[in-house]
């Protein structure tokens, strides 16, 4: 690694923090939608790894510090990790205190990347020696994974009973796709199908529009007027151990170590259970308030980062619902990044740290410094001027392109019918976890028959 590489990793980490603010800013930004088409496109355009990695890690912790500001100021969560914080930030905006919320959950924010790294790394190099191991089994991993998500999700039922038909849809269109001699046989149609069950809710709705009926029975709704109360100025570069309390400090870091060694659960449900579980005994609204966006907020940061950095430096397969959703182009971008040959193999622990490292601490430095000075003014300017079906069109023209780019015209229409079946799916209760998993799955799960 020589100064060149190192520069451009700064630049990268520049590059993805100032973006992921603005997009996190915007209200409803999924993130495997935001994160992952960019993060396979990198890939693809023949980036140095060093560079994807730094950029991806200052993307995912900038996003995770700025989404709580929406929050705060509308009650709009800024991505789906943001949701169980809503309720919490909205006690707050009540008595007032938009600002306090917008500061605390940011402050967890940072607690919880100090925390998870180190951790990621020590739960990585003890799972090291498996790691050969859980590899050869991983077909078998990922249906199990399928199986164990689904029994997670609101529709059990339906989530069990679609693993084995979505598989067949999947390994349908690759061998459609051989047989047409569109693609080599053998050749694995992955990016395509990935994005499809990424965008699946957005292109559904898309598509039912179509319907005059469904349309026309629609809500109307004019424009949403959403008021801000002026934030007070700081002075300083902020510390986020002043801004929180003692307790706070201490259930964001012990929430961001649950986080970071149940990485392979869903982060949701953890940020849910472990936000209820440490601030039912407390009476005061505000205080109760302000213990549970800080902890939150520090371990849904935490869980993303250990989710992405454990299976990466452990074992290269992507065993985790953050590995297999917004990092997922780190694992497996083919013809670049394939199971077999991605940055679990190109890059040392030690490379991987550095990378996490500066990518870390760029988006830390100046998302922090951002969303705490300026938090209020930059949600005005983006909730103005930055629409978000904007941000919906730009995300699926880089699908139809990548669609393409996988295998010809005819993948454009095999990812829209993954899309559709997908948004079908998720719409009925089954989660993205449940998806990705027989994405991967399903070459093992149909070989039995």
């Amino acid at each position: 690694m020589d100064a060149v590489i190192i520069i451009q990793m700064i630049l990268a980490s520049i590059g993805g923090a100032v973006l992921y603010t603005l997009i996190g800013i915007a209200p409803g930004t999924d993130e495997t939608a935001v994160l992952a088409p960019v993060t396979i496109a990198l890939a693809l355009i023949g980036l140095s790894p060093y560079v994807i990695l730094a950029f991806f890690i200052s993307a995912i912790v900038a996003k995770k510090l700025s989404d709580s500001i929406p929050v705060a100021v509308a009650g709009i969560p800024g991505g789906v990790m943001a949701a169980p914080m809503v309720e919490h930030a909205m006690v707050l905006k009540q008595y007032g205190l938009p600002d306090v919320s917008i500061r605390k959950m940011a402050s967890g924010s940072v607690i919880g990347t100090i925390v998870s790294i180190p951790v990621s790394f020590l739960i990585a190099y003890m799972i090291l020696p498996v790691a050969d191991t859980l590899a050869a089994y991983s077909g078998l991993i990922f249906t199990l994974g399928a199986v164990f998500l689904a029994l997670l999700t609101r529709n059990k039922v339906l989530s069990l009973v679609m693993i084995l038909p979505f598989a067949i849809l999947i390994m349908g269109l690759r061998h459609l796709y051989w047989g047409l001699g569109i693609v080599p046989e053998g050749t694995d149609v992955f990016v395509s199908f990935f994005l499809g069950i990424t965008i699946g809710p957005i292109a559904f709705t898309l598509f039912e529009l179509l319907n005059k009926r469904v349309r026309q029975n629609m809500p109307r709704v004019g424009d949403k007027k959403i008021v801000m109360k002026k934030s007070k100025k700081e002075k300083g570069f902020p510390n986020p151990f002043k801004i929180l309390t003692g307790q706070e400090s201490l259930t964001s870091a012990i929430g961001s170590l649950l986080g970071s060694v149940t990485f392979f659960l869903t982060p949701v449900g953890m940020t849910v259970f472990w936000g209820e579980a440490i601030t039912r005994h407390i009476k005061d609204p505000v205080q109760r308030a302000s213990r549970a966006i800080s902890t939150m907020d520090g371990l849904t940061n935490a869980s993303y980062l250990s989710g992405t950095l454990i299976p990466l430096i452990a074992i290269g397969l992507p065993l985790s619902p953050m590995a297999i959703g917004p990092a997922a182009g780190l694992f497996n971008a083919p013809p670049v990044f394939t199971p077999e040959n991605n940055i679990h193999h190109l890059l040392s622990m030690g490379e991987i740290m550095t990378a996490t490292i500066i990518g870390a601490s760029i988006a830390l430095i100046l998302t922090f410094f951002v969303t705490i000075k300026f938090s209020t003014q930059i949600c005005a300017v983006v909730f103005k001027y930055i629409p978000h079906e904007a941000l919906i069109g730009l995300f699926a023209g880089l699908v139809v392109m990548l669609a393409f780019m996988d295998a010809g015209v005819l993948n454009i229409f095999g990812t829209i019918l993954v899309a559709l079946v997908a948004g079908l799916l998720y719409r009925n209760g089954v989660n993205y976890g449940v998806m990705f998993m027989v994405l991967y799955a399903a070459p093992w799960l149909l070989g039995w028959f």
